[in-house]
């Protein structure tokens, strides 16, 4: 067995930290940096030493044998580069000769101090970067000529004269030896990426003085030496396993020391890690703040057109084509929206259905149809809000499903969409989970911070949708049947020229439903009266109302709406009735259109059936499914006031009449629309109605 020089015993099984303590040394590497004006962009540099060792990696199992490599993609901008090496150039000699020559000597902590000291000039990222850069041109000339040694004659010779042939025919023990260098290795470049991404902070975002910054601007030096003595280290083993240090011979002690210093960077590089973290945050909090408040500056001040405000609300990331026409099936620019009103409907992946997108459709396909109208003159666009919790692959299928039913626009990638936006959307838009409509004048300016009530009570004569034209449309306003029920039946609107008497009821008694039409008919025949009757089912239509629409068409009850979307339509009109008078700082107690829509919405959210009859535009009965059923039945009780009432009239002051004292309405209204009053009364008895809190599950 051979015999290890006692000199190089007694190097190789020296103490690792005897040099000095870390707090000395410390501050002996600091009394070296004496930085100038130089800046270096390092990264270039950085990634072409983190190539060189990726690929000197995946050569060491094949050394010895021949290599099929294809061309070198260069990831790095040669630009850039060529820069760094102009400026670095023979420093990162001067180190690679000073690596070569003294990296023998017994003294590691001696020869990375007078590296330190080559580099005093240049930034703590520069150092380590250029002295990996020194040590991966040998180290890597070294495999170059590892890797054509067996095919190539030069490569042969040039192995020949640096000895690297001894080392290549004990193939078979190379792998255990450089193990323990790549793993060094590896902890190097980790630190050194950390070192760099620290440099690479935007100051805008984060002071130095920051406490994280403070802590790191601690720990870099001593990482910056801990690099360069591994460097040292690396280099020593190196040249001993290939045997240009004359008898020596890597031993136990030896690749301990190389093991040791791994764990030393492996343990800076998880307190440097916990720093950036730490700094990230700090920064993204700095960023999003700064946006936000850009946000708000962009929407209150007034520009030429809306594109700068736009932009700033969903094109964060420079995306040309930030835009899906959901028409074409094409991703498009946001120059689609210059200079026109944009709507921008808001929502969640989970709170829109099925019903909304049915008619939000049909609203928007009739205002397609002559583009010359005035009423045409407007974009949407839907701005879903994911949460970035949720991996996209789960978010994409739902959102893809959705969009397919548009042909408006949409964000092409909301994932996309900074934290900014989405504080901005629901703190100063006042978002929470029931869809909005914000809209912007061609000029950017917000207009109207939720335009679906009167989109869903005026349609397109909601045009411009504005806050302002919301409030004319209800100065031209009064209650009545025209109001309540819109189009919701083609014959309506005929029925009502025509005189006859209309009759809206709704519920989920069938038994009721079916006593109720029964002698509301008869006593219309008795009367001579032409009665229509519409069933109108309930607010958030299901399975059962679907079953009751089909049992009154089978029984030819009455008349029914068609599907469940036409009865979802007719409910999320009187919601957007009361939540648009709210929005106008109307009660139940200063508004008579809002205090009848309570009076349904009560009707609705509490018994089994109701009714409304009116004739015309004039004066309507209504009240609860039991008192209206009685009122029917005890006819003989009031016919005799309608000689100087009339038949509604009469109806209304009898149904009046039967409402006793103790009575229990309740009103339920959506939660998360941001419209709920803190106090509402009573539309039947003008009390303080008490809160309560409900939470429903409805998926019939």
């Amino acid at each position: 067995m051979a015999m290890v020089p006692r000199k190089m015993q007694s190097r190789a099984s020296r103490h690792l930290f005897s040099a000095s303590d870390d707090t000395t040394m410390t501050k002996n590497v600091r009394a070296t940096h004496a930085p100038d004006d130089r800046h270096i962009e390092v990264r270039p540099l950085l990634n072409v030493v983190q190539d060189i060792f990726h690929r000197v990696a995946s050569l060491i199992p094949d050394i010895g044998k021949p290599v099929q490599m294809g061309a070198m993609k260069d990831s790095t901008q040669q630009s850039n580069l060529a820069e760094v090496l102009d400026i670095s150039y023979h420093t990162i000699n001067r180190i690679s000769c000073e690596i070569c020559c003294k990296c023998s000597s017994s003294d590691v902590h001696a020869t990375t101090m007078g590296i330190l000291n080559m580099l005093s000039g240049y930034s703590w990222d520069a150092k380590v970067v250029m002295a990996l850069a020194a040590f991966a041109a040998n180290f890597g000339e070294f495999w170059l000529v590892a890797q054509l040694y067996a095919t190539n004659r030069l490569a042969k010779s040039v192995a020949k004269l640096k000895h690297i042939h001894e080392t290549l025919e004990q193939v078979d023990d190379l792998g255990l030896k450089f193990e323990t260098i790549n793993n060094l290795l590896k902890a190097m470049l980790d630190v050194t990426n950390y070192i760099v991404e620290f440099h690479e902070l935007p100051s805008r975002y984060i002071d130095p003085q920051a406490p994280e910054m403070v802590t790191a601007s601690t720990l870099i030096p001593g990482a910056v030496y801990w690099i360069i003595r591994s460097i040292v280290s690396c280099a020593s083993h190196l040249l001993g396993i290939t045997g240009l240090i004359h008898g020596y011979m890597t031993t136990i002690v030896e690749s301990w020391e190389l093991s040791s210093l791994a764990h030393k960077l492996d343990n800076l590089n998880g307190h440097l890690r916990k720093q950036l973290t730490l700094c990230q945050l700090h920064l993204n909090d700095n960023k999003q703040r700064e946006a936000f408040e850009t946000l708000q500056l962009l929407f209150e001040t007034p520009h030429q057109d809306n594109l700068k405000a736009l932009k700033a609300m969903f094109c964060s990331n420079d995306d040309p084509l930030s835009l899906f026409d959901g028409s074409s099936k094409q991703r498009v620019s946001i120059e689609v929206l210059r200079r026109k009103i944009v709507l921008l409907y808001i929502s969640d992946l989970h709170n829109v259905s099925d019903q909304e997108l049915v008619i939000f459709e049909q609203m928007y396909l009739e205002s397609r149809q002559d583009s010359t109208r005035l009423e045409s003159q407007y974009e949407l666009v839907w701005i879903p809000l994911v949460d970035k919790a949720i991996p996209w692959a789960e978010l994409k299928p739902k959102l893809e499903k959705l969009r397919s039913t548009m042909s408006w626009y949409s964000i092409y990638d909301p994932s996309v969409l900074e934290p900014a936006t989405i504080k901005y959307i629901k703190e100063v838009w006042l978002f929470k989970a029931k869809p909005i409509l914000v809209v912007l004048d061609p000029l950017g300016k917000v207009v109207n911070l939720n335009a679906l009530p009167m989109m869903w009570i005026w349609g397109s004569l909601a045009y411009p949708f504005s806050s302002s034209k919301e409030e004319a449309l209800w100065n031209n306003e009064t209650w009545g049947l025209v109001l309540l029920a819109d189009t919701i039946d083609p014959s309506l609107l005929y029925w009502i020229s025509e005189g006859k008497y209309i009759c809206l009821y709704g519920g989920d008694d069938m038994d009721w439903i079916r006593k109720f039409t029964s002698t509301a008919y008869s006593l219309a025949k008795a009367l001579q009266l032409p009665l229509e009757m519409i069933y109108v089912g309930k607010s958030n239509p299901g399975k059962k109302i679907q079953q009751i629409n089909n049992a009154i068409q089978e029984e030819k009850l009455s008349t029914v709406l068609p599907d469940l979307a036409i009865i979802w339509f007719f409910w999320v009109r009187l919601e957007s009735m009361w939540n648009s008078k709210s929005q106008h700082s109307k009660t139940v107690e200063n508004d008579h259109i809002m205090h009848e829509v309570m009076r349904i919405l009560t009707y609705d959210s509490g018994d089994p059936g109701w009714a409304v009859i009116s004739q015309g535009t004039g004066r309507m009965a209504q009240g609860k499914g039991d008192t209206f059923l009685r009122c029917l039945n005890e006819h003989e009780q009031w016919i005799h006031t309608t000689k100087d009432k009339g038949i509604l009239p009469a109806m209304a002051d009898y149904i009046q009449g039967l409402q006793t004292p103790h009575h229990c309405n309740r009103l339920i209204l959506p939660g998360g629309s941001g419209g709920i009053p803190d106090r509402v009364v009573c539309a039947e008895c003008g009390k303080t109605m008490e809160k309560f809190y409900m939470y429903r599950c409805c998926n019939e």
